[in-house]
């Protein structure tokens, strides 16, 4: 079944414009929600508006929206004044710029939607996407609607276009707040097996397909149980190893992965032993010195 458009836009790419058609890249219901109960008779509860000044219920339509500009103090709009503040929606996505496909971090990147041609835009759609192609460039635009100015990116994507809404820069935390203490130097030796494992479950791309989510399955499993009549016991905990030396676990990691069918393993592992034995040696050496000077 074809999906269906959830709105219309205009790309336009200097005199170029392309009418498209926006879709959901998406399927929603994916996580599980829990309801409310009464814990009496099991009924669903409502939610209720309370005023906090003399505590009564308010219904919805007594409600009106206003900004906190002070503390404890806001300033009321009324419908007609929110409708004024609402972005002007031109449903027109303007391409400002292109910039390499690697220079927008995928941090930034908010919601995605694909993009499908309307009608009498076929030609100039396929073109731009060639066109980024063969540059290895994605557009970047702003583009309002629903109340909302958006900045977004357009790239190519299958056979046809996407649209990544972006996050703005002030909505992107500073990695600099991240508390970092002084990192120690990685030893070579340990370099080269965190290398060796990672070579070997290295894939050369991604199959989203092969990660399913164990924790919804699982969860849908035990809430079927307890429709079934049966009790809900939770799984004993796994135990949590102690990583004592960071070597030794590296070689215990290529050893896990050697017992799953590898056997160039054991043989890389054991290449790296004496680079590692070499390096302890150097560093118990000053306090042998040491030792023999005292006697």
């Amino acid at each position: 079944m074809p999906a269906r458009a959830i709105g219309t836009a205009t790309i336009s790419f200097g005199l170029v414009s392309i009418p498209v058609k926006l879709f959901t890249s998406t399927e929603s219901g994916g996580e599980i929600h829990f309801n409310m109960l009464h814990d009496a008779c099991g009924s669903r509860l409502k939610q209720q508006y309370i005023c906090t000044k003399d505590g009564e219920v308010v219904d919805r339509e007594h409600t009106v929206k206003g900004y906190e500009f002070a503390k404890g103090q806001y300033v009321v709009l009324s419908s007609e004044e929110l409708k004024a503040l609402d972005a002007v929606a031109t449903q027109s996505v303007d391409l400002v710029e292109f910039v390499p496909a690697t220079a927008v971090d995928p941090l930034y990147i908010e919601k995605s939607y694909y993009l499908g041609p309307d009608k009498g835009g076929e030609r100039a759609y396929r073109l731009l996407r060639e066109a980024m192609l063969d540059s290895g460039l994605v557009g970047v635009a702003s583009y309002s609607a629903r109340g909302k100015q958006y900045v977004v990116m357009v790239r190519p994507y299958e056979d046809g276009l996407v649209l990544h809404q972006l996050r703005y820069a002030e909505e992107i935390k500073e990695w600099k707040e991240v508390p970092l203490p002084d990192l120690p130097e990685v030893k070579d030796a340990e370099l080269q097996l965190a290398k060796q494992i990672i070579q070997q479950i290295a894939s050369d791309t991604f199959d989203p397909r092969k990660y399913k989510d164990e924790v919804r399955g699982r969860m849908l499993e035990l809430i079927q149980q307890k429709i079934d009549g049966q009790e809900i016991t939770a799984a004993p905990e796994a135990p949590q190893g102690k990583i004592i030396d960071l070597m030794e676990a590296l070689k215990a990691s290529l050893g896990v992965k050697a017992a799953g069918g590898d056997e160039r393993l054991p043989a890389i592992a054991a290449a790296t032993e004496p680079a590692a034995e070499a390096e302890a040696e150097a560093a118990e050496a000053p306090a042998k010195k040491k030792s023999s000077r005292r006697r």
